[in-house]
Parts: structure tokens; sequence; C-alpha cells
């Protein structure tokens, strides 16, 4: 199994990849194979904000 991609120093906010992915849900964006794989990315990057997040808090 690949490891995560490296969060990027340029990383966005948590609350700018929720806002996306609130977005994409409630276009219904989910229906077609890009907004399935948009989501899937997003979810990847909101992990990588959330353990960004926890890291600065520690």
């Amino acid at each position: 199994m690949p490891s995560p991609p490296a969060v990027p120093p340029h990383a966005r906010s948590l609350a700018a990849v929720n806002e996306e992915i609130r977005g994409l849900l409630e276009a219904g964006g989910l229906v077609s194979p890009e907004g399935r794989r948009r989501y899937e990315e997003l979810l990847v990057e909101w992990a990588a904000a959330v353990r960004g997040d926890v890291t600065e808090a520690a």
C-alpha cells in the first residue's frame, strides 16, 4: 500500500478543505467519476490538515 503524500508547506487550512468538501457534496458532485476522484483527493488533504493541526497543538 503506498504511503500518503507528504504535506506541502503551503497546504490549505482545514476550514478551506472542509468548505470545498461541503460544496462538492451539496452540489451533488459525487455522481461523476471526476467528482468522486476529487472527493478522495480532498479527504487525503483533509486528513493531512488534521494531522498538521494536531502537530501544531502538541
